[in-house]
């Protein structure tokens, strides 16, 4: 049973998501370091983390203190795309339910390290995406976040964790009465 949401964010995005999924679905929200202070080792949980290079930002710190039975990662790509090689990166067991949602993208916000390869993938990524002829519309989506910046978080991206965690409580509660 899950019994907080804990994320990691970098420009606040993240942090945006899991408050909004928090108020829906009524589980309190941490900040990974604040949630391994107050949260029980072991605890239940659903984590939220940006993603960079197909790695999920405090993924195996959190996963070393918790239990975490949904992952949602955070990062331009649109929603619901990379799912297996966000996966994959990450090692996240196949009993855990992956799910991606569309942040945005502020360099403004970013430092250091973060700042520079972000910088070195908009010349790269996005040299490579105004000069294809033919871009979809996440790739136009895409490019215009990079050259633009801006944020995409919306409630409507979080449709599908919902929908995931209220069908678990629908089966859990199903169990408990025919115990």
């Amino acid at each position: 049973m899950m019994k907080a949401i804990v994320y990691t964010t970098n420009t606040g995005n993240t942090e945006r998501y899991a408050k909004m999924l928090g108020q829906r679905i009524g589980l309190p929200v941490y900040a990974l370091e604040d949630a391994k202070k107050f949260l029980e080792k072991g605890t239940g949980i659903i984590y939220l983390g940006w993603i960079m290079a197909s790695g999920i930002k405090g993924y195996k710190d959190a996963e070393k203190h918790f239990c975490i039975r949904m992952v949602c990662a955070v990062g331009m790509g649109a929603t619901g795309t990379q799912l297996q090689e966000v996966r994959n990166k990450n090692q996240i067991p196949l009993s855990t339910e992956v799910f991606t949602l569309q942040g945005g993208f502020d360099m403004e916000k970013l430092r250091g390290v973060n700042k520079l390869m972000m910088s070195m993938m908009m010349k790269t990524a996005g040299k490579a995406l105004v000069e294809k002829a033919d871009r979809t519309p996440e790739e136009d989506d895409m490019l215009d976040l990079m050259m633009h910046g801006g944020s995409r978080v919306s409630m409507e991206n979080l449709s599908e964790p919902i929908k995931w965690y209220e069908q678990l409580q629908t089966c859990i509660t199903k169990e408990r009465r025919e115990k």
